[in-house]
This record gives structure tokens, sequence and C-alpha cells, in this order.
């Protein structure tokens, strides 16, 4: 951990920030945050609660003339992505995050950073502990899970929150005020396989792909980087025909995530191992001219390795290869209300081998509920006629954007007196807690905005510093000049 972050201002955001960088936080492992946070809140003597799914909450009195306000509830995800590079050293269960300045960004070494969402926390940590800033009655609802299911928004209860404003601080991009989102499903799939023996005659090969961007699912969809689990498949089409037989298949790791790596075990008649070298090599000179403008770092290799002990039978590696090519993959429709933004989209984001099927799982978004709904199904259809169980589960709503907010009013105005300008009013192809939370408190108007941060999801992960000092200043404004109730 670079120490010269605590000098980064402001400050007390920094400090905070390096609090949680020194907790392990991985999404279904939260029980050190949670703590964490509950004693942040006893040690302010703010009345401080966990309810049943693990969300945090803090109140905080108004301030000395602000009592009149309108309440806020500054909402932030307390779980982190857990993603590292396949040559890091690093156990997110235990060990913290190394957090380093590199030149304008914060960044981390070789793994997520956890800006996504440890700057919106961090921030209203920071506010909650003030003494000299000016607001009216705060409420930090800090929620569980949000990553691999967002557990703690579909928990949430009415009446246990008093305020009439939420600000969301989970979105990435500094200047920009978000008022809408995509709702999304999870397809879980389990194609059964029976194991065989390894044919007699056959070597064995590790295939490696690796050295992708990756990257947030609903944010970079649009970006068309490659996809690991795709790009592997489309080789093992080819490697089929030459005899291939595959032992086992672990490609991405989280629904969320574009797939940067994917590993496969094969084993090849000793006649054709050489032509399932030149294979490799070919499909990879083939896939970094396709990708050459987003991939620059494209690796894919193949090395000799010891058999498997048993190998999946034929019938079902046909199926599956063919599922998989068969399978939608990124952008499916652009929006028509709103130009630039992506109406509906597939991820296919994980492919694993266990003992008696093959898992894979999709994350499907759309800000269109039946557009969302036609997609389960097609996904659904490609791998029901291999075969495959197929769940959609997890469904959560979209955020249908209100322009006539009177939040988002009051901030364009604050915004332009702080900064000379009027910040964009955008929707996100991403899944955010307000569309649920909204669900169960509709009277609350609602806003979302954050600090710019790169590549969420991904070891590239970078929060850009001088937009850290910017969203600080527009939040404190923004409490200032909340209307009364």
């Amino acid at each position: 951990m670079n120490k010269d972050i605590f000098k980064l201002e402001p400050q007390a955001v920094w400090k905070n920030f390096y609090s949680l960088t020194q907790i392990p936080r991985p999404s279904k492992h939260e029980e050190k945050i949670r703590q964490f946070m509950v004693d942040f809140g006893h040690k302010l003597g703010l009345e401080t609660t966990m309810d049943h799914v693990g969300n945090v909450i803090i109140r905080k009195p108004a301030t000395p003339g602000m009592e009149s306000r309108q309440g806020v509830i500054l909402q932030g995800h307390l779980d982190m992505v857990p993603q590292k590079n396949s040559d890091k050293a690093h156990d997110f269960l235990k060990d913290p995050i190394e957090a380093f300045i590199d030149a304008e960004w914060v960044t981390a070494n070789g793994t997520t950073l956890g800006a996504d969402n440890g700057m919106g926390v961090a921030a209203a940590m920071a506010i909650l502990e003030s003494k000299d800033i000016a607001h009216g009655p705060i409420e930090g609802l800090f929620t569980a899970d949000e990553e691999t299911g967002m557990t703690g928004a579909f928990g949430i209860t009415p009446g246990i929150l008093k305020g009439d404003i939420l600000l969301n601080m989970d979105s990435e991009d500094e200047g920009e005020l978000y008022v809408g989102c995509a709702g999304g499903t999870d397809a879980n799939i389990k194609l059964p396989t029976k194991k065989e023996a390894v044919p007699a005659g056959h070597v064995g090969f590790k295939v490696v792909i690796k050295g992708l961007k990756g990257g947030h699912s609903g944010l970079e969809i649009i970006l068309g980087r490659g996809n690991a689990n795709k790009m592997m498949n489309r080789w093992m089409k080819q490697a089929v025909k030459m005899g291939m037989r595959l032992g086992s298949i672990d490609g991405g790791s989280l629904r969320n995530a574009i797939p940067r790596e994917s590993f496969a075990v094969v084993t090849i008649p000793n006649a054709n191992a050489e032509k399932l070298i030149e294979s490799v090599t070919q499909f990879e000179t083939t896939f970094k001219d396709e990708f050459k403008a987003v991939e620059p770092d494209l690796s894919f290799k193949i090395e000799q390795a010891h058999l498997p002990e048993n190998v999946i039978d034929v019938e079902s590696t046909k199926k599956l290869v063919n599922a998989i090519y068969g399978c939608p993959n990124g952008v499916m429709r652009m929006s028509d209300s709103v130009p630039g933004l992506v109406e509906t989209s597939t991820n296919l984001a994980r492919v694993k081998s266990e003992e008696r099927y093959i898992l894979l799982q999709c994350l499907l978004r759309s800000s269109v509920d039946s557009a969302k709904a036609s997609l389960g199904e097609m996904v659904s259809s490609v791998f029901e006629l291999a075969g495959a169980d197929v769940e959609l589960t997890g469904t959560y709503p979209g955020w249908k954007p209100n322009m006539d907010s009177p939040i988002l009013k009051t901030m364009q105005d604050v915004y332009q007196k702080l900064y000379g300008k009027v910040p964009a009013t955008m929707a996100i192809h991403a899944g955010l807690e307000c569309g649920l939370l909204g669900g169960v408190y509709p009277n609350w108007d609602m806003i979302s905005f954050g600090p710019t941060i790169r590549y969420p999801h991904s070891p590239d992960e970078k929060v850009n510093i001088a937009s850290v000092d910017k969203f600080w200043k527009f939040l404190i404004a923004t409490l200032k000049a909340i209307p009364v109730k």
C-alpha cells in the first residue's frame, strides 16, 4: 500500500478508502466489513443497526439549523468483485488490497481495487464522521452482496428507512448524473455429462486463453472486447473434428465480469498432436487480427500436459460446443430513446466442468423488461436443445428515469455553480440498486453519481484522483442545498 494515498485530497475520503482496502470483502464473504461498519457507527456514537440480510444502517442527526431539510440516504454497497491476474498470488478472503498511486490514478497491484463501490462507502463515512459539514438528517445505507445478486437491496424492508432522497454513489463517471439503469436476470445452466477413460494412444495438452481486458459486463459490454469462453469454444469447435477430447474446462469467474481467461485440459490422438498445436497458433493469429484494437495483450497458447484421469463423453462435448457457439453474447440492441445507450445485452460469463455436469452462467441485462424476458427465453432455448437444465433467477427491475425529479434539478444547479457547466443526465446499462430500493420506497427521489472509475470488475480497475475531489465537493454542496420538507 502506497502511504502517499493518505496525502491525497480529500483526506477525509481517502483515509476511509484505505481502511476499506485493508478489510477482505469479496461478495458473499462480508462478515468482516459489516462488523467494521457497525463498529464505525458505534464509535461515532450514532444509531447503528444491521438488518436480517446484512445491510448496515447508520443514522446521523441534522446539523444545527438544518433540522427542517428533507432526509437523505447516502447509499453504497460493501462488497467488491474479487478478480486477479492469473500470475498474482492473492487470497481475497485474507489479504488486503495493494493499492498505489499511478500518475493521475489510484489502482491496485494485480487485483481489483474495490473503488467500486469503496469510494461511495468512503465518502458516506466521511460525512457521517464530519463535524463541520452542514446537512439535514442523514442515513448511511450500506448494502450487502450487490455484485452477486443484490441480496441486500432485495432484502430491504419497508419502514426501516426514514429519508426522502436517495443518493446512490455507485456510478463511475464524474460530471454525470444517472437517473435510470438496466434490470437483469441470471441464467444458470447445467449440462449433464458422463466421464470416460482416456482413449488409448492419446496425449494430453493444456490450452490457455489469457491477457484479455475483461471488465464490467454492463458498462463495458459495448466496447466489443473478447470473451474468453466464446473464443475457447470457437477453437474447440474445430479441434473436436481432429479427435480432441475434453478433460476439463474452466473459463471466467464471475457472472457480472466479461471473462478474461479460459483454461482447458484436452487429449488428442498422438498422430494429430502437431495439427492441434498448429491450430492454436492459427487461432491466436486470427484472434489477434480480429481484436487488435481492443485486446492488444491477447494470448492463446498450448503446452503438453499430463493426461487427465478421464474425459467427457463425445456426445456431451458436441452438445456443449454447439450450444456455446449458438449462445448469444454481447450487445443485442441499442436504445431507441437514449442515444449511445445499450438497451439489451448478455454475457456468457462462466463455463466450468464439474463431476457430473458442465456449469454455465450468463447475466442478461435490459432496460426493457419484455426484451430481458425474451432474451432469457432465447438463451434457455439454445441450451435446452442441448439437453441442459436452465434456471432463470435473481431477476431485478430496471430504474425508470424521472426527468422531473426535484433532486435532479437541485444537483444540476449545484454542479453548475461549482464547475460552470450543467452535468450530463444519463441512464446506465448496469444494475444499480435504485430499481429495487425504489420499489420498496416509491416515494424516494433518487440520483446516482460518483467519481471516475475505469475498468471495474477487472485487475485494471482504477479511480481518477482529481475526480474524487470534485465528487466530494459536489456531495458537500448538494447536502447543503437539500430543500426543506
